[in-house]
Order: C-alpha cells, then structure tokens, then sequence
C-alpha cells in the first residue's frame, strides 16, 4: 500500500507540472496568433486530457521502479 501511495504521488506531481506547462503553451500560442489571451473551454478540456494522459503513464511507471528498487533493496514484495 505504501508503495502504491508512493508512486501515486509522484505521478499526480508530474501530472500537474506537465498539463499546467502544456496549457500554458497553448495560451502562448493563442497569443501569439490571435493577440488575445482567452482561457477557453478546449484549452481548458486539452491541459486536462494531457495530465490524465502522463498521470496514467507515470503512475505504472513509477510503480514498477519502486517495486524494483525494493527487490534490489532485498525487502519483500509485499
């Protein structure tokens, strides 16, 4: 359970970093094209997707190097 936590939680923290940085890109370039900076429903719904996305990805990936490290470690599986 600990571990399960534990990756959760670096997963949720890369999960945000990136969806915040991918959804400031899409406003940077809205800008850039439109010259207005409007927080608009689908920039809103894609930041999301590619947080769930990475959150997903990372969550089964951190998952597997804790349990890894733990078996280097020599500690039980469990």
């Amino acid at each position: 359970m600990k571990l399960t936590l534990k990756a959760c939680r670096q997963a949720v923290f890369t999960a945000m970093i990136n969806g915040a940085l991918a959804l400031a890109l899409m406003l940077l370039v809205e800008f850039s094209l439109s010259g207005s900076l409007v927080l608009t429903r689908p920039f809103l719904i894609a930041g999301l997707l590619v947080a769930l996305v990475i959150f997903v990805a990372q969550f089964f990936r951190q998952l597997r190097l804790c349990r890894c490290n733990q078996n280097e470690n020599g500690a039980p599986t469990k």
